[in-house]
């Protein structure tokens, strides 16, 4: 059931009516039928798994904080990690490591058989499971009491609005919310909306439009050149921006109509001075999960600076494995790993150009961010890209211009019309205004909702109006790229 279906805008106001008609005491019980409701519209199997991963760390939970001894502790968390990863282990990267290991043995010349399943992977796993595993570091470092009710815990870590993409929410923010459902309000119900409404224009009016002449492109990277591929590259940074910050943006928005807050995800990532930033802007609930429970217990920064820089370059090499079970996102996640440490060394001899000064010039600030961004694009190419030879071949076409192709109108072939790749252009203007705002001014829905009711309501039907006129309906770019992972 995709936010942006026909039965997901059936399902929501029904769940609504029924929150609002059901007592206080009983809406967990709502919401959690209706999660699972949700999640089973995509494979009733995979309630089976969530199901086991909720009670194995429920369990877990209620275990660690019985248990008297330290290491007694630390074996109960090590077999709730064991259980849950060997869970995702299998359905995520049992072929991918079962072929790269047949690939070792045959450079070698042994050649081995090797088994390869036929597993569907689970919507949401990655995500879920995460989320669940943090609820366990979080007891036994008794930041938090383990959850009692045991369907309550379940509704954390099912919630349908966060559950397939995200973003990963912490124990400590969002399961005392679900002890205490407030009533649909204004306030809550104006916000939400224009959460969702903010997040369908990006997922439907951009990413879907835009993924259009990507996916062209990306299918047979080796019949484009230089225009063709450059618009690519480029068009990609925002479609995955625009439809995973879409996403999150509605899921935000779903939680906020009932008084839930979810935490923020994303903050104007585009707008960084360097990487380092980035990863503090982007996917903020995944880069803080590695950083509390990877990095930090690996020693993070304080056991020498060697030891820093592999702590560093670990996270962001396992980071790019949970993206996806192929080499392209371990090399993804390596890059950014590499590119972080060199930031590490040399921001003593760098700082002028890539530390974030209130006084440096316009020009430098201009420069910084736009260093950065491409080197975030760049980088992009090997998560979009179906394979490392794939991704070569885009790289080598984007430095093979043909400049009859600028001009001959071979741009306009790639699934998407002059009108409507200009029409995309100027959408991402406003996008890009908007972070610019939400970067350095203040953030503009909050804005917006302090703003007069008739300059609201003029924003509100701009924006739907916007939508219906202009978004991309139908096909397969309908999908969130982040449930694939």
């Amino acid at each position: 059931m995709l936010f942006n279906s026909l039965s997901f805008l059936i399902f929501l106001p029904i769940v609504l009516i029924l929150y609002v008609i059901t007592p206080k005491k009983f809406r967990w019980v709502l919401l959690l039928i209706a999660s699972y409701y949700f999640y089973m519209s995509w494979n009733a199997t995979y309630a089976l798994l969530i199901a086991f991963s909720t009670l194995v760390t429920y369990l877990s939970g209620i275990f660690i904080y019985r248990m008297k001894t330290v290491n007694g502790r630390k074996m109960i968390v090590a077999i709730s990690f064991i259980v849950n990863l060997s869970i995702l282990f299998f359905y995520k990267y049992f072929n991918f490591f079962s072929e790269t290991f047949a690939k070792v043995f045959d450079k070698f010349g042994m050649s081995i058989d090797a088994p390869v399943l036929d597993i569907l992977l689970p919507v949401g796993i990655s995500f879920y499971t995460f989320q669940a595993l943090s609820y366990t570091m979080d007891v036994y470092r008794k930041e938090i009491e383990p959850e009692r009710n045991i369907g309550i815990y379940a509704l954390f870590v099912s919630y349908f609005p966060q559950l397939v993409a995200g973003p990963i929410e912490r124990s400590k923010h969002l399961l005392p919310q679900l002890h205490n459902f407030s009533q649909l309000n204004y306030e809550n119900l104006r916000a939400g909306f224009l959460l969702m409404l903010w997040g369908f224009f990006k997922k439907i009016v951009i990413a879907d439009r835009i993924a259009v002449l990507v996916n062209t492109v990306y299918d047979d990277p080796g019949k484009y050149t230089g225009i063709e591929t450059f618009a690519a590259v480029l068009l990609f940074s925002f479609q995955i921006f625009c439809d995973f910050s879409a996403y999150t943006d509605i899921a935000r928005g779903v939680a906020r109509l009932m008084g839930i807050d979810l935490m923020k995800n994303f903050d104007s990532p585009y707008f960084s001075k360097n990487i380092t930033e980035f990863w503090r802007r982007w996917h903020i609930s995944l880069s803080t999960w590695f950083r509390d429970y990877l990095y930090i217990p690996l020693g993070g920064s304080r056991k020498g600076k060697e030891r820093t820089y592999f702590n560093l370059f670990f996270v962001f090499l396992v980071s790019g494995l949970w993206h996806g079970a192929s080499m392209n996102f371990v090399i993804w996640g390596a890059m950014h790993g590499v590119l972080i440490v060199l930031e590490k060394i040399y921001y003593k001899r760098t700082s002028w150009f890539f530390s974030i000064k209130r006084d440096a010039s316009l020009s430098i600030k201009l420069f910084r961010g736009l260093f950065t961004f491409t080197l975030v694009t760049f980088l992009w190419i090997f998560f979009r890209a179906d394979t490392f030879s794939d991704s070569l071949i885009v790289i080598q076409n984007l430095f093979n211009w043909d400049m009859s192709r600028v001009f001959n109108g071979e741009l306009y072939k790639l699934g998407l019309t002059s009108g409507q790749i200009w029409l995309s252009v100027f959408f991402i203007g406003i996008m890009l205004l908007v972070e610019y705002y939400n970067s350095f001014v203040a953030n503009p829905i909050s804005l917006l909702l302090k703003q007069h009711i008739v300059f609201r309501w003029s924003v509100y039907l701009i924006l739907i109006l916007t939508t219906l006129i202009f978004g991309a309906y139908g096909g397969e770019q309908q999908q969130f790229i982040y449930f694939q992972f």
